[in-house]
């Protein structure tokens, strides 16, 4: 794979990843008259859960649902400039312009209202857009294992190249699908996450993982897969080293875990082999999900992977992807329990998501 890096006007970083060994060099450059970047995100902690929340009041004047022919993640064309100057491209990485973490964001470490009750400080890190494909009008299910297996590729790329970022604490991909879920940009893309960081979700699953290795010996995920496998009613595709499957305690009412048959802590660790066999089993998750309702399929699709410091020894690197759609018509809503308490309560069994996807 062929690895360029270039820049924007305003000074971003710009990455094309080429699989083809005849793609044109890229060596476009961006001729917008951009201002230069400032952002001015800030981090607080909450003083009741310990949680820090990011504030990024520029992110307001960002893109907000465009016609496909002013999209700013299709290739640049004439008089049309785009985030990408390119006029055609596999796969590209880029600096968001409106960026939740950034790393050069200026202030001091300190508290709100200098009380010291909360603390508060640059959220500096890094946040990149991915995007999977130049054609607008596709999604990720319909890409081809090759193209596939070069996003892959990226995100091990800048999983590594953010590990190595001061201050960068852990990295999440992910991508947002649907406007059910919040998409204001259409074309096919994902985002990546450079934290200042190691996110609530991620310690409560380390904490959890060192509790069960020390009663049993084992790690709570591998336990899981050999469970899930050994039953098989609720895996929805088994492949020669993932396997894809409705979780038996599911908060969703479409939700699939997609998880390595070995333990690694990050993308960097998949080999070759691994990569490949993602592709296609991925692929088939998603045909199936978007054969559920017979409908493009609303959805998130978030890894976790090892923080950059800690815990990675406690780390399994996993895909979780879920959807608010509870019917082809009807959105499940985080009402009172879910928003206020964090209690989650579903509409469907895992048991009953399983047999339709199956079905498919």
């Amino acid at each position: 794979m062929r690895r360029t890096v270039r820049s924007l006007a305003d000074g971003r970083e710009i990455l094309y990843f080429d699989a083809d060994p005849h793609a044109p060099p890229r060596v476009a450059e961006d001729t917008r008259d951009l201002p230069d970047q400032a952002p001015a995100s800030e981090m607080r902690r909450d003083p009741l859960t310990g949680e820090w929340v990011a504030m990024a009041a520029h992110r307001q004047s960002r893109t907000y649902k465009p016609p496909a022919d002013l999209c700013p993640l299709c290739p640049s064309a004439p008089g049309r400039p785009s985030e990408i100057p390119e006029a055609d491209y596999e796969v590209a990485v880029f600096e968001n312009r409106f960026p939740s973490f950034a790393r050069d964001v200026e202030g001091d470490t300190g508290s709100v209202d200098g009380a010291g009750l909360i603390p508060a400080a640059p959220a500096r890190g890094r946040c990149e857009v991915v995007c999977f494909t130049s054609e607008h009008r596709t999604s990720f299910g319909r890409l081809t294992p090759g193209r596939v297996r070069t996003v892959v590729d990226a995100w091990a790329d800048r999983t590594s190249a953010l590990s190595a970022t001061p201050g960068v604490e852990q990295v999440f991909c992910f991508e947002n699908r649907g406007e059910e879920i919040g998409v204001t940009l259409h074309h096919p893309h994902g985002q990546i996450y450079g934290y200042p960081f190691v996110t609530p979700k991620t310690e409560r699953m380390l904490r959890v993982a060192e509790d069960y290795r020390a009663e049993h010996g084992r790690h709570v995920l591998g336990d899981v897969l050999t469970a899930e496998r050994a039953t098989g009613e609720r895996v929805i595709v088994d492949s020669e080293h993932w396997t894809a499957f409705v979780p038996a305690a599911a908060r969703w009412p479409v939700e699939v875990h997609v998880m390595p048959r070995r333990q690694v802590p990050d993308f960097p660790a998949l080999t070759e082999a691994e990569r490949d066999d993602f592709a296609v089993t991925y692929l088939e998750v998603l045909r199936r999900l978007d054969g559920l309702y017979d409908r493009p399929l609303p959805y998130i699709a978030a890894w976790y992977q090892a923080p950059v410091r800690t815990g990675r020894d406690l780390s399994w690197l996993h895909l979780e992807v879920f959807s608010v759609l509870r019917s082809p018509d009807k959105l499940k809503y985080l009402a009172g329990s879910e928003s206020g308490m964090g209690v989650w309560i579903n509409d469907v069994t895992p048991e009953q998501i399983a047999a339709r996807l199956h079905a498919i």
